[in-house]
């Protein structure tokens, strides 16, 4: 064979073994989601890729048994184009045998060195980058090759499958998409730019309802307005008027004994027609949905589906009234500060190495906040002043501190022993895990 025809078939032999290449990284590469929106546009090659990730066996022998077939050829074909040459050139320098070793090994670098560039650098990159599109182009030629090696296929794939059995491995790839997974494609689209950063705030917000309670997103006890049974009139027009809200309970003694709820819209309707505004009136009264302290937000969600409300009492395990939640105080805690709240912010930043946190506010706002993966005991507490009880084991006065994380948590200001204001700030150095500062 002369140096031309032998150039000429490495380079068929570099061409085909490209071809393997991008076949084989093409199928791995390409994403489920994206083929099954190109096959519901009307491409049918896209379900044939699918049909091969889901039964890959034959697929990937067809590939071996081609790249190791060229590799073969490729360096019979390349040792016999390329050593006497180098042989002849060496010999001018070295002995027959030393040149004949020396022209072997060149020949043998350059075989190569071609095949690693252009039969699998080049090719597998370019594969990896456009996976879906080469997948489509090579589905068709590679099914073809799978008929005309078909016997030979049978015989390696059969191998193969025995020793997966043997071995009790997979031979199918877990296509289930887990939450985890949907949250690293968003952080990753949002890293790029292909999504805005609240957007992606958004999604993740909405994974969290199934690990936060609904007492991290309720209004507490001692912020609830809410009407007793024999109020008068004149009360709940001027408890209307200084504390506006679209739903009051109404309790019969106490704020633990709620017997119902009534919409501001009815006490508004009966107002502007001039009609008697009586609590007992159970037409105007409605019956409450109470649901307890230890539901996740995704469960509460689930019983205001269920009975078509939007209003829920909160009692803990001694039937006390711990709270209310409305299905808009859920829905702002996935969509966090994209919406108006119309109470006071929990968190408000006064620069850059400090904020102003509410003791109420969920722990998870905090960590989110302060850019923090969790907080010791995260299991005892939901809110920033139940940490701070934990950490310090009392009930927190003013000024007390504590040092966790690289920040400064100090109490600003407690009334009647609910911890009002905090003070976070960064400090420079980390500080011991419990650090506290007692007034």
């Amino acid at each position: 064979m002369s140096l031309s025809q032998s150039l000429f078939t490495i380079a068929v032999l570099i061409a085909v073994s490209a071809f393997f290449s991008m076949a084989e990284i093409s199928l791995a590469a390409s994403r489920r989601l994206r083929l099954r929106q190109m096959a519901d546009e009307g491409d049918a090659r896209a379900d044939r890729v699918m049909r091969m990730q889901d039964q890959p066996g034959y697929y990937f022998t067809v590939v071996q048994i081609g790249q190791n077939a060229i590799a073969i050829l490729g360096g019979i074909v390349g040792e016999g184009a390329f050593s006497p040459y180098f042989t002849r050139a060496l010999e001018l320098w070295f002995s027959p045998t030393t040149a004949a070793t020396l022209g072997f090994l060149s020949s043998f670098f350059i075989i190569t060195s071609l095949f690693i560039v252009f039969a699998d650098l080049i090719p597998k990159r370019l594969s990896m980058a456009e996976s879906e599109t080469v997948a489509l182009r090579v589905v068709g030629p590679m099914q073809t090759c799978m008929t005309l090696f078909k016997p030979i296929v049978w015989l390696y794939s059969r191998t193969t499958d025995g020793f997966f059995r043997l071995l009790k491995l997979p031979t199918q790839r877990d296509e289930r998409i887990t939450s985890d997974d949907i949250l690293a494609m968003t952080e990753a689209g949002a890293r790029t730019g292909m999504m805005g950063q609240r957007e992606q705030q958004m999604i993740a917000n909405v994974f969290e309802l199934d690990s936060r309670t609904v007492s991290s997103a309720m209004t507490q006890r001692e912020r609830i307005a809410y009407f007793l049974r024999d109020d008068s009139e004149e009360v709940v027009r001027l408890r209307i008027a200084a504390e506006p809200f679209s739903t009051y309970p109404v309790c019969e003694g106490d704020i633990d004994h709620v017997v119902g709820y009534v919409d501001a819209k009815d006490l508004f309707q009966r107002a502007l027609t001039n009609q008697p505004i009586s609590l007992r009136d159970d037409t105007l009264v409605q019956k409450a949905l109470v649901v307890p302290d230890r539901l996740t937000l995704t469960e509460v969600l689930d019983q205001f589906r269920q009975v078509h409300e939007d209003f829920a009492i909160i009692l803990n395990e001694y039937s006390l009234v711990v709270g209310v939640v409305t299905l808009n105080d859920v829905m702002s805690t996935v969509m966090g500060d994209m919406v108006d709240m119309d109470d006071e912010e929990q968190i408000v930043r006064r620069d850059a190495n400090s904020w102003l946190i509410d003791g109420v506010t969920p722990i998870q706002d905090v960590l989110r906040a302060l850019s923090l993966d969790s907080l010791p005991h995260d299991q005892e507490y939901e809110t920033l002043g139940g940490f701070l009880m934990v950490m310090l084991r009392r009930v927190p006065r003013r000024t007390d501190s504590v040092n966790w994380g690289g920040y400064k948590f100090e109490v600003l200001d407690v009334d009647s022993y609910r911890i009002d204001q905090v003070m976070v700030s960064r400090i420079d150095t980390d500080a011991p895990p419990a650090a506290a500062a007692p007034a």
